[in-house]
């Protein structure tokens, strides 16, 4: 296990993966059981799975196809999207979810972190904050795809979550997503001065030394990327990979 957790993040559309950029512009980049049979095969430290439209569409989980990925994926593996209410959680860690992560339910109803807490444990409970800049408003959460802005802080939102009682947060930025152009450093530093608990940073990984300033400038726990682990070539031609374990943690050493 490396010291920090390097973390493949999928995002479902239906029931395809797709790569995004900056939120928009949808590719399909292929069957989530194919790449989760590939990232088993490089032993990654866990998955996060988020489908990108549940909060939108005003769905559920798709429990069937949560099921299909959980019977064959052998790392640790955390689900987001649609998730609001204990019902859909309890389910969930039956399927065999490790972790739950929450989005648009954690802003909109607060008390279901502390509840989920309450009866799953912290440990068990990620909040997502995605984050963009407005101009004349500097950096606000977004919710429902990062389509609704709202009027708080990534720092104000991510010390509440961590009052309520949320073990991780995954620090998003909607500018940086699919840009393969480096990490919000400043972002993901305000959020990692301002709590106690692990952060991931998201939104931007291009190569290993967008790792390394992330952990080494930032201070974060875990990184986390899409695009890297699944475009290559400045065509941006679908290919999922990870680089080799030995370059990560020379990289991150």
């Amino acid at each position: 296990m490396l010291r920090t957790r390097v973390i493949p993040v999928l995002l479902l559309r239906g029931s395809g993966l797709y790569k995004s950029l900056r939120f928009k512009k949808p590719k399909y980049v292929g069957d989530p059981l194919v790449a989760l049979k590939i990232f088993n095969e490089k032993e990654v430290d866990e998955i996060v799975v988020l489908d990108t439209l549940a909060s939108i569409e005003k769905r559920g989980p798709n429990f069937d196809l949560i099921e299909d990925m959980a019977s064959e994926c052998f790392m640790p593996l955390a689900y987001g999207g649609g998730i609001t209410n204990l019902d859909d959680m309890r389910r969930l860690f039956y399927l065999g979810m490790e972790k739950v992560v929450l989005n648009t339910s954690a802003i909109l109803d607060p008390k279901l972190i502390s509840d989920a807490v309450n009866e799953f444990g912290s440990q068990s409970i990620v909040v997502c904050i995605d984050v963009a800049n407005k101009f004349m408003r500097g950096k606000v959460v977004c919710i429902e795809g990062g389509r609704r802005p709202m009027k708080k802080s990534p720092v104000e939102v991510a010390r509440r979550v961590e009052e309520l009682g949320a073990g991780e947060l995954i620090i998003n930025s909607i500018d940086r997503d699919g840009t393969m152009s480096g990490y919000d450093l400043q972002l993901l530093k305000s959020v990692v001065d301002s709590v106690d608990v692990p952060v991931v940073s998201l939104g931007g990984a291009g190569n290993l030394s967008h790792f390394r300033d992330a952990v080494n400038v930032s201070g974060v726990s875990a990184v986390a990327a899409g695009s890297m682990f699944v475009f290559q070539g400045p065509h941006r031609a679908v290919l999922i990979n990870m680089p080799e374990r030995e370059l990560i943690e020379q990289a991150l050493s």
